[in-house]
């Protein structure tokens, strides 16, 4: 995974805006998703982007992210609660509002951790993430 050189401190991450983290995690998890889905594959772009497209959905992240609450640090859970609970400049379009508020913590908590460079952990809960996906498939 590609990581940010220059990371910020966690009192600076905390500091910030979740629904900002929210929005570098929304790129971190999309281009996780994507080269995922894109590595091995013999399917056309649009196909991968439809997949990728379903994975990265407000409703299929509030479905992982109800698994992986138990999961989170005391520091991730309270990051992802101020994203659930910030207020918004949008709206979800094929959600329900919790559905979005879920996922946005979820994002939150990506960004914060791919921020502060814990690459480490942002690895492991977005691998825990996968094997989740993994098993909803089947």
């Amino acid at each position: 995974m590609l990581y940010f050189s220059k990371t910020v401190t966690e009192k600076q991450a905390r500091l910030m805006n979740p629904v900002v983290l929210a929005f570098v995690g929304d790129a971190v998890y999309t281009l996780f998703t994507r080269t995922k889905a894109a590595v091995g594959s013999d399917k056309k772009a649009n196909e991968l982007n439809r997949e990728s497209a379903e994975v990265v959905s407000a409703i299929a992240q509030a479905k992982k992210v109800d698994k992986l609450l138990s999961v989170l640090t005391e520091d991730e859970l309270s990051i992802f609660k101020r994203a659930r609970n910030a207020k918004k400049s949008t709206r979800a379009k094929n959600a329900s509002v919790s559905q979005y508020n879920k996922s946005t913590g979820f994002e939150a908590v990506l960004g914060y951790l791919y921020l502060t460079g814990q690459n480490e952990r942002l690895s492991q809960l977005l691998r825990e993430n996968e094997s989740e996906g993994n098993q909803d498939e089947n």
